[in-house]
């Protein structure tokens, strides 16, 4: 039997206080202490963690059983709201551009339900607001933090805009790509501009390496095959009349295949020696993987899945290129279910990390149903 929680005037109003104060990665205190009240206040236990920012609650239920997670995120942005909304951020240059407000109700809207229902749960449930997800460190933080170390199965969510509110997306092909940060540093002899023959400059060279690497998906991946390679930074010289003896340029790789991103690590690195040595310089190439793509456990997937056409409207997974930390979680052993939840749908709305994205309130609700539905699912799931 599936469950209609739905959104309270006190879920809203909850939402509205969130988005109106975000907080940085690993500066979320304000919040942090916001959750752990609104936890305490509803009986749930906060648990004492090494985490600087970050929550975690405990629900036992009235039987034994296994113990699960759900989580959330919940850090803002560096960006400056532009929506005109009413609850728009006070906290100047600081913006939940990603939706981490909708995440974090959602699952204080499931909590308050599990906790005030403790007779429906076999088990126990752990309530991970995690820090640092724009950073993608922060799940990795907890999970050193060994605060999930007890926990068999953890759910999350991320708010889609491109789904409306009530169409939830949980499957288990690939819903959220892995990422690869480079930095490529170019070592010259450094020459005064009007006598560049006696110098080596790096500029040249870094504009044929950026040049020839976006090559690398266009002739090396398969077409059938999503990887992106996108340049973000260039950075070489601070005086008009001197060619520097140093720059570089740094961005990011996504891919959905492990094979794609080893593939274009080695032709990423191929490309810039080759190029660094036409030059007569050095480069160094730091590649770091910072996550796998995020891919939900097929029997847990599953059994959410069938549930959500009894509360919600169930739609194919549109994989994003975005990357989220909570595969780490996997890194224990721990199965993940993952669902997307739909939190505009309008035509042009605006996507993640824009000043102008708005996530309605509307989307609040069916999070909150994921939540819950999906907790009790995956502990008789893992029961049996």
């Amino acid at each position: 039997m599936t469950e209609h929680v739905g959104a309270s005037d006190e879920l809203i109003e909850i939402r509205h206080h969130l988005h109106q104060h975000p907080e940085r990665s690993f500066k979320e205190f304000d919040t942090s202490r916001y959750l752990a009240g609104q936890l305490r206040d509803h009986g749930i236990e906060v648990l004492d963690t090494p985490l600087e920012t970050g929550v975690v609650g405990l629900i036992e239920g009235t039987r034994p059983g296994p113990r699960i997670a759900l989580r959330a995120d919940i850090d803002g942005l560096p960006i400056s709201e532009d929506t005109g909304l009413p609850f728009s951020s006070e906290n100047e240059g600081v913006m939940h551009g990603c939706g981490h407000d909708l995440h974090m109700t959602g699952l204080l809207g499931a909590a308050f339900w599990l906790a005030a229902h403790r007779d429906r749960i076999a088990g126990s449930v752990k309530i991970v607001f995690q820090p640092a997800e724009e950073l993608g460190l922060g799940a990795r933080k907890v999970v050193d933090s060994g605060a999930v170390d007890d926990v068999t199965a953890i759910i999350g969510t991320h708010n889609n805009p491109n789904y409306a509110p009530g169409e939830i997306a949980v499957g288990t092909t690939p819903m959220m790509a892995g990422c690869v940060k480079f930095k490529v540093t170019l070592h010259a002899q450094g020459t005064h501009a009007g006598y560049p023959q006696k110098g080596t400059g790096p500029i040249e060279a870094l504009a044929s390496m950026i040049l020839a690497l976006q090559t690398i998906v266009s002739r090396n991946v398969s077409p059938f095959h999503a990887v992106v390679l996108s340049v973000t930074e260039v950075h070489g010289g601070d005086v008009w009349n001197v060619v520097p003896a140093e720059a570089g340029f740094q961005g990011t790789v996504r891919f959905f295949e492990r094979d794609d991103e080893t593939l274009v690590h080695r032709r990423f690195v191929a490309e810039v020696d080759h190029t660094a040595e036409a030059y007569g310089i050095s480069a160094d190439v730091d590649w770091d993987c910072i996550q796998i793509p995020l891919v939900g456990d097929e029997a847990l997937s599953e059994a959410v899945a069938a549930d959500v056409p009894q509360y919600a409207t169930l739609k194919p997974i549109r994989p994003s290129m975005a990357g989220e930390d909570f595969v780490e979680f996997s890194t224990t052993g721990t199965r993940l279910v993952f669902a997307f939840i739909g939190s505009n749908g309008q035509p042009g709305c605006a996507d993640w990390h824009s000043p102008h994205f708005i996530g309605f309130d509307g989307a609040v609700g069916p999070a909150v149903d994921f939540y819950v539905n999906a907790a009790l699912r995956v502990l008789d799931e893992l029961a049996e």
